[in-house]
């Protein structure tokens, strides 16, 4: 069921408004539209609830491309979502570059249409969510100093149970199991502890770990549920997962589980040696917060059944990991780790996937 939202749909092409027009009229969506890119600048300004937009490229007067530029540069509007629709798969690369989160391709697909909305939408329903956190955290305190510990506990669980449904909401997309973001973060903080982290410092990586692939929500579908192999352009799209997740992640410096999650989003994919992406850090040019996220994350996903493969055995486990020392993972944490292999496995023995139940925080804000 899709929840109310706005939708701005900015196309030169008539025929094209009205048939996304027809399609996202099946959902609760208020829509407005305009002709060009001028025409969008006024809506925008117009319409501060606004919630999500559909931009084509190609229109007279002004272009989708400085539409996007625009929108970016300004700081009222730099985190509304904005679907570029293209016939064009060129540009595809470039608009994301620029700071578009999805893409559309014509002639248009209307349930795909109406869920990539719905998704986008959601997403930026979490990211204001988190924007009024600290607001509405110090209003309590103004009002009830005697509540402040107990407020302040509330607070930190609400964050990490924040991060956790952030971190699900890509999962859901994917084919990571629901338990997933749990053992890497317990996982993840253990390693923190063990290498010499403060007590403060692996809490706040417990609470960032599980956003590490949150940018997948913003990669289509077409590439992200492929089943087979993907080829070189398919697979420069699905690296963009990590800037995504930088993105849906800056601007959260008041949050430290916000701040070191966009770290980890952006490089837990860089390796040791330098060859990994986007940046191609290298050594300890690398957060330690991302190296250890990759260390869990890589033996949960190895120690898990998925739909494509069964779960390897520890001792296949250990010799996939060990090959893959001083290459993909930092040899200190890798021994570790593996000098206490029995805690990892007893995290993942006590939480074991099982079958989805209602979650209770995602019926209170009306999101599924």
């Amino acid at each position: 069921m899709f929840e109310d939202f706005t939708v701005l749909l900015v196309d030169d092409d008539h025929f094209n408004l009205m048939i996304m027009q027809g399609i996202l009229e099946e959902t609760n969506a208020t829509i407005l539209t305009a002709g060009n890119g001028e025409e969008a600048l006024v809506q925008l300004e117009a319409n501060p609830q606004l919630d999500i937009m559909l931009l084509d490229l190609q229109m007279p007067v002004m272009d989708g491309f400085q539409v996007l530029r625009l929108v970016r540069q300004n700081t009222r509007h730099n985190t509304l979502p904005v679907i570029v629709v293209t016939a064009d798969q060129q540009e595809v690369t470039r608009v994301l570059g620029m700071g578009a989160n999805d893409f559309l391709p014509k002639p248009f697909n209307p349930e795909e249409m109406r869920m990539r909305v719905h998704n986008h939408v959601r997403t930026k329903r979490y990211q204001d969510l988190i924007s009024n956190m600290n607001t509405m955290l110090e209003q309590k305190v103004a009002e009830k100093t005697a509540a402040l510990r107990k407020a302040l506990a509330l607070s930190q669980e609400a964050e990490y149970e924040i991060c956790l449904r952030l971190g699900r909401a890509a999962e859901f997309r994917d084919m990571e199991t629901g338990m997933h973001t749990r053992r890497i973060s317990e996982m993840s903080k253990q390693l923190a502890l063990m290498a010499g982290l403060s007590e403060r410092d692996a809490e706040v990586l417990r609470l960032a770990s599980p956003l590490h692939d949150v940018g997948k929500i913003g990669i289509p579908d077409r590439i992200l549920l492929k089943p087979g192999r993907l080829d070189e352009s398919e697979m420069q799209i699905m690296k963009l997962h990590t800037t995504i997740g930088g993105r849906i992640l800056s601007e959260g410096d008041r949050f430290s589980s916000l701040s070191a999650g966009q770290i980890v989003a952006l490089q837990h994919h860089e390796k040791w040696d330098g060859s990994g992406y986007p940046y191609g850090l290298k050594g300890e040019d690398i957060h330690i917060f991302a190296r250890i996220v990759m260390v869990a994350d890589v033996f949960d996903a190895l120690a898990s059944d998925r739909p494509y493969k069964k779960a390897f055995p520890l001792e296949k486990i250990i010799n996939i990991m060990e090959e893959g020392r001083g290459q993909f993972f930092d040899p200190r944490l890798l021994q570790l780790f593996m000098d206490n292999l029995q805690q990892f496995v007893a995290i993942r023995d006590r939480l074991q996937d099982q079958q989805d139940e209602p979650d209770p925080l995602f019926e209170l804000l009306a999101i599924t």
